[in-house]
Parts: C-alpha cells; structure tokens; sequence
C-alpha cells in the first residue's frame, strides 16, 4: 500500500511525463466541431479514421491563420501536449495552423464557390455597369504596395485629370479579408466615386487568399459602387474576381480599362467636333431651304397686296375710333350745356337784378329779421352796389 497515489498524484505524474515530453508537435488531422468562441479562442477536434483529440487555440495566437477553418479541412497543426487536472483530459495547445497543402485550400476555394453560386453572388443579372469615363476612382490596396503605384503611373500616363480616392488595407495575412471588406464599405460612403478597384499584386495561393473569404465576396456584392477586380496574375483567379462587376487580369490592367489614352481622347473630341460641324451644316441647309420655300409661296410673290390689306384694316379701324370719339365728345358737350344751365338758375346776380337786396351783417348774411339788429353796422348789397351803414340807430316804439 506504501505505492498507492491518489487520483491528484497520479494525474500530476501524466501532465509532467505528457508536457515534458511533448512539448513540440506537428500533427496533421481533419478539423471537427470547429468553433469560433465568443472570447476570440478557438475549440476543435483534431481527428483521423482511427482515432481524435480535442484542441485549442488562444485568441491572439490564432490571428496568425490566414484561412478560415471549417469542418471536413485537413489541416496541420504546431501545438504541446497539455492535461486538464479537473477532468483528467488532456489536450493539444495549438500554436500555429496551415492547411495540409495547396489541396485543402482549393477545396476550401471549391466549397465557398460552389456556395456563393447557389446564392446567386456570381449571376450575370446582378452585374452593375461600368462607367465609361469615371472621373474619380477608389481603389482597395494595400499603400505601400507595387500594385498602388503601378495603378498611380497608368492613370498619370493615360488620363492625368482622373482623381483617385485610396482606402489603404492589408491584403495578406491575418485580418486581412476584414481589412479588404471595411476599404470597400469606407469608399462606398463617398457620394463621388464612380468605381472601385480591388487590387493586389501576385503571389501564391496562400498569399492571395484573403480575396477567398466570404467577407470579402459580401462586401463586394453589396456594394452600390461598381467594382472591378485586378488580383495578382492574369492566370489568378479569386472568389472575389467572380462576384465582381468586372474582372480584370491585372491592378494595371484594371486602371487601363477605367482610363482612356490621351490619344483617344483627342480622336473622340475631333470626332465629336466633325460630327457636330455635320449637324448644323445640315441644320443650316434645312433652314436655308425653308426660307427660300417661304420666299416662292403666294404671300411673297404678292407683298403689296398684303401691304393694302393690313392698311385698309388699319383705316377702318381708325375710322371707327374717330366715330367713337366723336360721339363721345358730343355727349360730354349736352351734359355740359344742360348743367350750365340748371347752375344759371341759382345765380345770385340775376335775383339781385329783379330787386333783391342782400343784408350782411358782422361778416355773415342775414336770412331772417329776428336775427337782424338794428343797431349794429351792416351792408345792403344791391345788384349795382354795396351801401355800407355804420350809424346806430335807437329802436323807435
């Protein structure tokens, strides 16, 4: 009995041996029950036909995987062998994951194809039109990449009065879908960018494969600008290059596609200037003969019969007018006339001139005897003259 341990002692003797002695492991395995936790930490199975063993990896360490894992990926892991004392499990602290060659990436390509397709991301339907002569373009790229500047030197070279918006990203390794993703939606906030080109330089399948991710293709198909993709080589194709409005070989390739030569611009302007000279010579002649046809009509062979028609209207017209005036001057006359001689009637000279006299007393006349005073100055007012009498007289009784 003096070897007997307990279930602590035990344990700790395995978690010693295990993580001593493997401390370093490159394992490979098909991933199961993937799971992308809440707190950034990854959960999963590592297995094979025969047998499997549980794994983690810590957020932050899992920053460092470029692909997105899934179920059914053959993958191979980095990790140490660690025990969990409480339950007696052990399992693989993952430190680095990579698919299990080019293989496991294509199907992982195929897959997310296959599914994009079916929800209708790649239809022909939905393909926005790509302007003609786009006066301003974005383009999602990384800033300090060759594709930047090869684009830059093409619109200089083709058409320098382009204006180009940069929404700088990362375009290989971790985060670097979000970083793609978040570009495309910053410049679809830009009311006046016409265009969007997504570009990155070559590289390999692993280099180019953050244009693979789900993120990337939804960011693209909603976008309300039209997007057109430049990725790696002319033999690189991406999930991004098949939801795009546009697929072009290369970053230059796409910028030569949005940006016409100098050269064509000219011969359009030269073209444009003929046709429009064309137009209105012809616009010219179609007025000039309109002219010439309203020259040979009836009314131009016989003007001044035309001329003595509007003159006789005129003079009728004129006529007219005279006759109107006339009779209403001489309706004004008779009113007149008949007014005159109503006023003549209340003429105080005539009433003065049968034998009235006016009294005028204290600057007001008189009209009533009882307001007549008798000893107070006052004038008579004759027809022929005015008597002024200024004595006072005594009242007789």
């Amino acid at each position: 009995m003096a070897d007997t341990l307990t279930v602590s002692e035990i344990t700790k003797l395995i978690k010693k041996d295990l993580e001593e002695n493997f401390s370093s492991l490159s394992i490979v395995g098909e991933l199961s029950n993937f799971k992308a936790h809440s707190s950034g930490h990854w959960y999963f199975t590592l297995k094979d036909s025969d047998a499997q063993i549980s794994c983690t990896m810590w957020r932050g360490v899992n920053n460092y995987v470029f692909f997105s894992p899934h179920d059914g990926m053959k993958v191979i892991i980095i990790g140490r062998i660690t025990v969990y004392p409480p339950r007696g499990n052990y399992q693989i602290e993952v430190r680095a994951m990579q698919p299990a060659g080019v293989g496991e990436l294509q199907l992982a390509f195929e897959q997310l194809k296959e599914k994009l397709q079916r929800e209708g991301l790649f239809n022909t339907e939905n393909k926005k039109e790509i302007p003609e002569l786009p006066m301003k373009i974005g383009i999602v790229t990384s800033i300090g990449g060759a594709a930047l500047r090869d684009m830059i030197s093409v619109a200089e070279r083709r058409f320098p009065l382009v204006e180009i918006s940069i929404a700088s990203c990362a375009v290989q390794g971790i985060g670097a879908a979000k970083s793609v993703a978040d570009a495309i939606h910053q410049l679809n906030k830009q009311n006046d960018v016409e265009v969007i080109i997504v570009a990155r330089g070559g590289g390999s399948l692993e280099d180019l494969w953050a244009f693979n991710e789900e993120i990337v293709a939804y960011a693209i198909h909603k976008s309300k600008i039209p997007v057109v993709t430049g990725i790696g080589h002319e033999v690189d194709f991406t999930i991004a290059d098949f939801v795009a409005d546009y697929r072009a070989a290369t970053p230059t390739a796409a910028m030569e596609i949005l940006t016409p030569e100098k050269v064509e611009i000219e011969n359009l302007i030269r073209d444009l200037d003929d046709d429009i000279t064309e137009k209105m010579y012809n616009i010219f002649s179609d007025i000039k003969e309109q002219i010439y046809s309203a020259l040979r009509s009836y009314g131009f062979r016989t003007p001044v019969d035309m001329l003595k028609l509007y003159n006789q209207k005129v003079d009728s017209a004129v006529y007219r007018l005279n006759q109107m005036i006339e009779k209403y001057l001489s309706n004004q006359k008779n009113e007149t006339t008949l007014l005159t001689t109503k006023l003549s009637a209340y003429d105080v000279q005539k009433t003065l001139a049968k034998g009235f006299v006016l009294v005028k007393q204290e600057d007001k006349f008189v009209t009533r005897a009882k307001k007549f005073q008798i000893a107070q100055p006052h004038t008579l007012i004759f027809y022929d003259n005015k008597i002024q009498i200024n004595k006072n007289y005594e009242e007789k009784k």
